[in-house]
């Protein structure tokens, strides 16, 4: 694949369903962008290299080997001049800790061994490294709180160096389940880092209208940059308004305590490009769901943590967002107040439905089911993306019969979560545990369930119907596998880079089904 001006398949939109090999991926992301993120992933190779070989990493190359991987995350990075940055930093470091250690630094490793391998093993590393790279996401985010876990950080190490090296299909299978085990850590790290540091989510009601005059929309998972965003803004005059993964915010006490958190602009993040034009706001993007803006917004688009786009104002590690106040200040907002709707016309979602939540609601879920009132529950969730076919999953919670429940997670719960399905005994029928970063909620949810009806969670009345688009949702799923978990659905299309003897593998272990494009169908096979 080394005559093509690219390779990458790591997303669910990649171009024919087996990846982008021209000049730009179907992300925006150009093939010079795509070469220089090879780069960083062979320089980290190699640094994971030399330290197997006994190098000690400080925490500062924890952090750098972290940010780095994050990097990679699809729409993440547009600056193909601030990756090659990226892998120098990587190679600088990798040079520092084999000094000190006296040996020599292992060399970067070249990506095309992976990408021109057999395509077993291709797709096997494929879901390896596509699997770090969203933990290392996770673990970013606990990290910027303060929060670390030698095992979680160790492990990064291990599974990059193992990359260039010559498994056994059962030994590659094997680490990519390792992936999903350690994760199921990562994910518990960040979930205790986000309710130590800005309390236990509580359900919350939010609107969809802006308010007139100044305001700031923050887009991306970092909810760190959005508490200091929010303690700069206040008696500013300036509002402040979530878009995409960062509507469950709302939740937390620590950040809904200010009253100039107002409500959700917008829905998923593939629709930004129309929902921001000409908005008189700046956007403040903090991780990944970046997409190249359109010159009607350009000039207000601001960038944090590992964001990059060219020409866009960057916020450092000061974290001073005066530039993105004043600019707001500037815009001026509309003139007057401004009502919004989500795809399916509601105003206002609802949030806050995390593990604490729901497992308090776990004795009248028992009871409801038992009783026949409940007859099943649903996780509907995941990623959103642009590609045709992601209406199933608006079909299918329209769908779901008045007596389930639908637990929702992530971006892809824009598609129905305007939607008024009423509730049960009490329960809300649709039930948002939070973002992508909160599937460890959705994990306990269903542990929790499973110990309540002292069975496995393979018999209780619960289907996983799961929509991806980058590689958080690959080691989300890697965890869920891990747990044994089968008949999960997923959707819209499955992964390119599992190759079919792979995903035999995937099917006979663990009944891993994709979705059928017919929601009624599959839901007629879910119920039985």
């Amino acid at each position: 694949m080394t005559q093509q001006n690219m390779f990458c398949f790591q997303c669910e939109q990649t171009a024919g369903c087996t990846g982008c090999t021209g000049a730009a991926g179907v992300c925006g992301k150009r093939a010079e962008d795509a070469r220089a993120q090879d780069a960083i992933t062979g320089a980290l190779i190699g640094l994971a290299r030399t330290v197997q070989a006994g190098a000690e990493p400080s925490a500062a190359t924890d952090e750098l080997m972290m940010d780095a991987m994050f990097t990679c995350v699809t729409n993440v990075s547009f600056s193909s001049e601030g990756d090659e940055a990226m892998a120098r930093r990587v190679r600088e470091e990798n040079a520092r800790i084999a000094a000190a250690a006296g040996i020599g630094a292992c060399a970067d490793f070249d990506m095309d061994a992976v990408w021109n391998a057999d395509e077993d093993m291709r797709s096997l590393k494929s879901l390896v490294l596509f699997g770090l790279r969203g933990m290392a996401a996770y673990a970013h985010h606990a990290h910027v709180l303060g929060y670390d876990d030698p095992a979680v950080t160790g492990f990064f190490y291990e599974g990059l160096a193992a990359l260039a090296t010559d498994p056994s299909v059962d030994d590659a299978v094997a680490l990519a389940l390792k992936v999903g085990e350690v994760n199921l850590a990562c994910m518990a790290l960040l979930d205790r880092a986000n309710t130590e540091s800005l309390g236990t989510p509580a359900p919350a009601d939010v609107t969809m209208k802006v308010e007139a005059g100044p305001f700031i929309i923050v887009t991306g998972h970092d909810l760190r940059d959005l508490k200091l965003l929010l303690e700069q803004t206040e008696g500013r005059g300036v509002n402040v308004y979530t878009h995409g993964e960062m509507l469950p915010a709302h939740a937390y006490p620590e950040l809904r305590k200010y009253a100039h958190l107002k409500g959700n602009f917008g829905t998923a993040w593939q629709n930004q490009r129309a929902e921001f034009d000409g908005v008189p706001a700046p956007i403040l993007f903090t991780t990944n769901c970046l997409m190249p803006p359109r010159a009607s917004y350009a000039d207000r688009v601001f960038t944090a943590g590992v964001v990059n786009f060219p020409d866009a104002p960057h916020i450092g590690d000061d974290k001073d967002f005066s530039s993105v106040i004043e600019k707001a200040i500037e815009l001026g907002g509309y003139a007057e107040d401004r009502e919004f709707a989500g795809i399916n016309g509601g105003t206002s979602m609802t949030t806050g439905f995390g593990h604490a939540t729901v497992l308090g609601l776990a004795d009248t879920v028992v009871d409801a089911v038992k009783s026949g009132d409940v007859r099943h529950l649903f996780l509907v969730g995941g990623c959103d993306g642009a590609r045709a076919g992601r209406n199933y999953y608006t079909d299918f919670v329209k769908q779901t019969p008045s007596d389930t429940v639908v637990l929702t997670l992530a971006c892809g719960k824009f598609r129905f979560n305007d939607l008024d399905l009423g509730s049960i005994g009490g329960i809300p029928r649709l039930l948002d545990v939070g973002q992508c970063n909160d599937a460890y909620g959705a994990v306990k949810i269903a542990l929790a369930l499973a110990e309540a009806f002292d069975c496995g969670v393979n018999d209780l009345p619960l289907t996983l119907v799961l929509s991806w688009y980058e590689q958080k949702a690959v080691c989300i799923l890697l965890t869920l596998l891990h747990l044994g978990i089968k008949g999960i659905y997923l959707g819209p299309t499955l992964p390119a880079f599992v190759s079919p003897n792979v995903l035999n593998v995937l099917v006979d272990a663990f009944d891993l089904r994709p979705i059928s494009g017919d929601a009624k169908a599959d839901m007629a096979q879910m119920l039985g």
